[in-house]
């Protein structure tokens, strides 16, 4: 699918399967919008995607999806720069083995992993209603078929932290949030789809420690590279016979099952009214309900 003059925006997009899809995203021509926490780093990925695809209409965009308020600069600078967004791919991630909070009082894995997400892309909603035919592409993952429902009084788990746990359930905010915004987004032209992208070896334990990026460097040797993980979100983005289709779940580049969790529209509902709270997101600035 060629993507010449299509805007796209990826979150994550310095390291694993961020870069993958847009360095795959890039050499078919978008125009793409990069954001990056670590400014360097961003800086070094838009000068490999340059050389390995020539393409020049790449943009660098820094923020720290730990804060609402970077995430609320951010989504500002991004409208100044696109009169159009075609594709907003959220694929940013964190994964903690101990519990912390942000600047916002949250704990930080449910932060980043889906309330900025949240935000993010309710801030620039109203520009990809108006660039439609448009795709909203949330990076969920399986980790959300072992755990059970969101507990929406403590959804880091503050009294009883686990990590994995704790991520799986961020995952499957992902799932409820792409859920309830498609249906909330039904016959706008906007879709919204979620996807596990595969066992992939990246720098989402990055901020643990010097042996949790061993073990990642060894798990590394068993997982898919990026490059191969980055195949279902670039599918789901992209895929021409996927235009109109929206609310589902996709792995290995075919739609697939989520757990039941996952199906559950009352905690669909009730996850997004939490996150507009979180946000103070008014729910007039929301996406409505058709």
């Amino acid at each position: 699918m060629d993507l010449a003059g299509r805007n796209c925006i990826v979150t994550g997009a310095t390291s694993g399967i961020g870069q993958a899809t847009a360095v795959a995203l890039a050499a078919r021509g978008a125009s793409l919008g990069l954001l990056c926490r670590d400014l360097g780093k961003g800086e070094r990925t838009l000068e490999r995607i340059r050389t390995q695809t020539d393409n020049g209409e790449i943009r660098l965009f820094r923020a720290d999806l730990e804060s609402q308020a970077q995430v609320r600069a951010v989504a500002a600078e991004i409208l100044d720069a696109f009169p159009r967004i075609h594709l907003l791919l959220n694929n940013a991630g964190v994964v903690n083995l101990h519990y912390s909070e942000t600047v916002d009082g949250i704990e930080t894995v449910f932060a980043v992993n889906h309330l900025a997400c949240f935000l993010l892309t309710q801030l620039l909603l109203e520009r990809l209603r108006e660039s439609a035919p448009a795709r909203i592409v949330n990076v969920a993952s399986h980790a959300h078929k072992f755990v059970g429902q969101i507990d929406f009084e403590d959804p880091g788990h503050r009294e009883k932290y686990a990590s994995m746990r704790v991520y799986g359930l961020s995952k499957l905010a992902n799932i409820l949030f792409t859920r309830e915004l498609a249906r909330r987004l039904a016959g706008s032209g906007v879709t919204a789809n979620s996807l596990h992208p595969g066992a992939v070896a990246t720098g989402l334990g990055a901020n643990n420690g010097g042996w949790a990026k061993a073990l990642t460097r060894t798990l590394g040797l068993f997982f898919n590279s990026p490059e191969k993980g980055a195949a279902t979100s670039l599918f789901v983005a992209t895929a021409p016979e996927l235009e109109g289709v929206t609310g589902r779940y996709f792995a290995r580049c075919r739609e697939t099952s989520t757990s039941a969790a996952g199906q559950d529209d009352d905690a669909a509902a009730r996850l997004w009214e939490l996150s507009e709270e979180l946000t103070g997101l008014a729910p007039s600035r929301a996406s409505t309900p058709k």
